[in-house]
């Protein structure tokens, strides 16, 4: 199974420190890399992973802003389609604009909806509903409006994540700063408590820190200490005594909720968006309505259990249950979506298909080889784009590189092998009478595929 996986390129693909996106991305191809899948991941070309790197942008453009980021957006993304045909799946992580060149190629889409930032963005997803694969986040996620493959809750791989039995002494608040995740109701409960607040993250919005949090960070009982890196994350989150969640919206999921118990950190959150999926209430933590509910919710978090916050994030939001759920969504694609051009050694596109001729570009895999075999009815001139390749006719070899071309004439016993450590690729010109894929006679194969 041949997986493209397209990340975003604000940030490096695992980021260093934030990135919910590019987290998961990374999360998810390492462990399909661990699984045997043949996953290429299409990021910054300062990502780490296992899988086959593609790149066009050296950074992130959040991190180098000499990078104009609809310029290397286009880039980003066309690269993937460009090279469409050797994949199986491309699994979309980058948003909506990748679905408007879904139908320049066979390829199915899978498209990860890691949320919708505004409702003004929905006519993208509709126009490509049905045509396309989408997989929401979260059961609260979910638009009306359009059709699902499945649900698949994010994951994050526990192990990465210590775990702190004893109850802190601060309160944390651990996310991007903006009013969407309440940074400002956080200080306020903190200060109605009386319990020191330490908060993490980017500044997103700079107006509203500089409004609503600076004036009352003093670094003794409201404490800022920037965005935490993955080298710190589990002390911080799992030191605390509980996480606040006092978000102004609803939201698709959200990862540091499930880090924070990972760690052992009970949380708090406003019952919205996909809380009450993440958050078990009244046992890995609770939700309430209002923010006013806080204060009485911090006075009875010494009454949890620290120990079953683990065991919550182990049952249901690990990497390997997550890698499980899209592998199963990956084979349904496949299934659904079976291509005749597509076969055991790599696969083809026609270019042309007229009376008097055929054309067609041909992709083998390393190492493969196609069928010892003969045609009746058609000639051929094979011309190599690509790679390195052996070519046997009749019994005698022939190595053929990049700009090298052969003539097969009818009644030739022919092969060609795939010798290069990349794709072979080559042009397929057939000339004569007839040009159907029953003009075939095996001699030796591969694959199982001759007739007794």
């Amino acid at each position: 199974m041949r997986i493209a996986m397209l990340s975003p390129i604000a940030w490096r693909t695992p980021p260093s420190h934030y990135g919910p996106w590019e987290y998961v991305v990374s999360n998810l191809t390492e462990e399909l890399v661990k699984r045997g899948l043949d996953v290429t991941l299409f990021a910054t070309g300062n990502s780490l992973t296992s899988a086959r790197l593609v790149y066009v942008a050296p950074r992130g453009y959040e991190e180098d802003k000499n990078l104009i980021p609809k310029v290397y957006e286009c880039l980003h993304i066309s690269q993937v389609f460009e090279m469409a045909e050797e994949f199986d799946i491309i699994h979309n992580h980058f948003d909506f604009l990748p679905l408007t060149y879904s139908k320049m190629t066979k390829t199915p889409l899978l498209t990860t909806i890691h949320g919708f930032s505004s409702p003004g963005i929905l006519p993208v997803y509709k126009k490509y509903n049905g045509k396309v694969y989408y997989v929401a986040i979260s059961e609260a996620d979910k638009n009306p409006e359009l059709n699902y493959i499945a649900t698949i809750y994010h994951g994050i791989r526990v192990e990465d994540f210590k775990f702190y039995e004893g109850h802190g002494d601060y309160l944390l608040f651990f996310g991007r700063i903006h009013n969407d995740k309440g940074t400002y109701e956080a200080i306020e409960i903190a200060k109605k408590i009386g319990m020191r607040l330490v908060i993490a993250g980017i500044i997103q919005d700079r107006e509203y820190f500089e409004k609503f949090c600076a004036p009352h960070i003093d670094g003794e009982r409201i404490i800022y200490i920037g965005s935490v890196g993955p080298e710190r994350k589990s002390e911080i989150l799992g030191r605390a005594y509980a996480l606040l969640h006092p978000i102004n919206f609803d939201e698709p999921f959200g990862l540091s909720v499930v880090e924070a118990m990972a760690c052992g950190t009970p949380v708090i959150a406003i019952r919205r968006g996909s809380m009450p999926e993440i958050v078990k209430d009244g046992e890995t933590g609770f939700l309430v309505n209002e923010k006013e509910e806080f204060i009485e919710r911090i006075k009875s978090v010494k009454e949890l259990d620290r120990r079953k916050c683990r065991a919550w994030v182990e049952k249901r939001f690990t990497v390997a249950r997550m890698a499980d759920e899209y592998i199963d969504v990956y084979r349904r694609i496949l299934e659904k979506e079976k291509r005749e051009d597509v076969r055991p050694w790599g696969f083809y596109e026609v270019l042309s298909d007229k009376e008097d001729h055929k054309v067609k570009r041909i992709t083998v895999y390393p190492g493969h080889r196609l069928s010892y075999q003969r045609h009746r009815r058609r000639n051929e001139h094979w011309f190599i784009l690509e790679g390195k390749a052996r070519v046997t006719l009749d019994g005698a070899d022939f190595v053929l590189k990049k700009g090298d071309h052969i003539d097969i004439a009818s009644g030739t016993w022919h092969r060609i092998k795939n010798e290069g450590e990349g794709n072979l690729i080559f042009i397929e010109i057939q000339s004569g009478e007839y040009f159907g894929e029953d003009d075939i006679e095996r001699l030796e194969d591969d694959y199982g595929r001759i007739e007794k």
